[in-house]
């Protein structure tokens, strides 16, 4: 008898070489999902956090320990009705969102193995999902729907890892500022999703100072790296809020973390859509990678 032909996703993922840790990773996850299936959402677990997900690049498919991290704290949370994603790669104004049918993805990156430009993602209709941003925002914003973007990779790359089955409907909204006040007002406007299952996540890196990675040390903390990334966590763990979108102003190792900010203002969508914004969050991820903070996060 015929065996069931793969969808396209499990078909590309078939390809990887077995021995890359991206396969390996795989291979996990399927064994956990065979020894007991993640249990989906329901309305008595209440509403689901909000995240904010440090996202690394394709070379996180080679991460073993940080993939790990990523796919336990996925089975540790129901599995959602769905996902809506704010990420670092898309910024644009006004408020948009990705094709709501599987459509090819955005290989924003340069300079990695061909493999990851043949990864895919094709995730289930997010059109219901489309209609209910629409409907939580102001008719003086009308939402655009983009049909031929697909998911960047600061929304793949984290949610293939997270949940690499692809069964799950993933909606991505483009980063219409980096004020702080909005984005907590749009986080806002995000937050009754949570209570219907749907996981609200800001995608972006604690610290992201490419330009200034010593790459002839990879493991190495630069001081701008430590010194911001613990001022956020002491900010986070007071639920300061303020602090925090004084970040160009008061942080350390400023500009040097963030010499361009799109990779930290994600996390005031978060924190708008957390129940109460000034409560502490969970760190969930710490730790560095080639000197930069991968610090992640969930708000109840």
């Amino acid at each position: 008898m015929a065996s069931a032909p793969l969808g396209k996703t499990a078909a590309a993922d078939a390809r990887i070489p077995a021995g890359h840790p991206f396969a390996a990773h795989l291979r996990r996850a399927a064994s956990l999902g065979g020894a007991a299936a993640h249990r989906g959402w329901t309305e008595a677990d209440g509403p689901l956090p909000s995240l904010y997900i440090s996202h690394g690049a394709p070379m996180l498919f080679e991460m073993t320990e940080w993939m790990t991290q990523l796919h336990d704290w996925a089975r540790a949370l129901p599995r959602p009705n769905g996902v809506v994603i704010v990420s670092a790669h898309w910024e644009s104004a006004p408020l948009s969102v990705s094709s709501t049918q599987a459509t090819e993805l955005v290989y924003d990156f340069g300079g990695f193995h061909p493999m990851y430009y043949r990864m895919r993602y094709d995730t289930p209709s997010a059109e219901r999902l489309a209609h209910a941003v629409a409907g939580l925002m102001p008719d003086t914003e009308p939402v655009h729907e983009h049909r031929g973007r697909g998911l960047d990779h600061g929304a793949w790359v984290p949610l293939k890892i997270m949940y690499p089955e692809a069964d799950i409907p993933v909606l991505q909204l483009s980063m219409p500022t980096h004020d702080p006040d909005r984005l907590m007002d749009l986080g806002r406007r995000l937050r009754t999703l949570r209570e219907s299952g749907v996981l609200v996540i800001g995608s972006g890196y604690m610290t992201h100072g490419l330009p200034f990675v010593d790459w002839n040390r990879p493991d190495a903390v630069p001081g701008w790296s430590a010194d911001f990334d613990t001022w956020a966590a002491e900010a986070l763990g007071r639920g300061d809020v303020d602090t925090l979108a004084a970040f160009r102003d008061r942080a350390p190792g400023m500009p040097y973390a963030h010499p361009t900010v799109e990779h930290f203002t994600p996390l005031f969508v978060t924190l708008g859509a957390a129940t109460d914004p000034a409560a502490p969050p969970i760190s969930v991820i710490d730790g560095y990678s080639i000197g930069l903070a991968k610090r992640s996060l969930q708000a109840a």
